[in-house]
């Protein structure tokens, strides 16, 4: 079985069309997106967050939470921080909470958490997992819709995650 790639619009629709719950599982301390190269460069040079950065998904979460739809994502941390991870607390999180994403730190730098995997994933209503596959410099290579995923893995890891975690709350 060829994998199913998923990009553009396709990719989205999983952002709109889910009916509950979307998670994600955040494993780097670096993610290397083109889209977020100038940002980026702007944090580390302690440039001002633009105004209505990350607009755009904030509309998208917002949408979510109003329909009732849940959206957590659970971060793995090691200090001392990366300057992305730092990008992220700073510039990006602190939104996302305020649009109604429930995001939770998992620190394993003094206690490492048997069981946690390497990869990346979205899982959406507890039924479809979608891996986002990464170089080791943190640039994303493609998403991969993962077909007949073994779901008591993916909510295993989930829970894992959850029960070992803090709630982000921008201090």
């Amino acid at each position: 079985m060829s994998p199913v790639l998923l990009d553009g619009d396709e990719w989205q629709a999983y952002f709109r069309d889910f009916t509950r719950s979307a998670f994600r599982l955040e494993v780097h301390q670096t993610y290397t997106m083109p889209a977020e190269a100038e940002t980026v460069r702007d944090f580390l040079a302690r440039a001002a967050m633009p105004e209505g950065f990350n607009a755009e998904w904030h509309r998208t979460v917002r949408r979510n939470r109003d329909s009732g739809r849940t959206m957590t994502r659970a971060k793995i941390v090691r200090r001392p921080l990366s300057p992305y991870s730092r990008y992220l607390f700073e510039w990006c999180i602190p939104g996302n909470v305020a649009a109604g994403e429930d995001y939770e730190l998992v620190d394993v730098t003094d206690r490492p958490i048997p069981g946690l995997p390497e990869q990346d994933f979205w899982l959406f209503d507890e039924t479809t997992v979608v891996h986002l596959n990464y170089r080791p410099d943190g640039t994303q290579i493609n998403r991969e819709l993962i077909q007949d995923p073994d779901l008591d893995m993916y909510l295993g890891w989930r829970d894992l995650a959850l029960g070992s975690a803090v709630r982000f709350d921008g201090t």
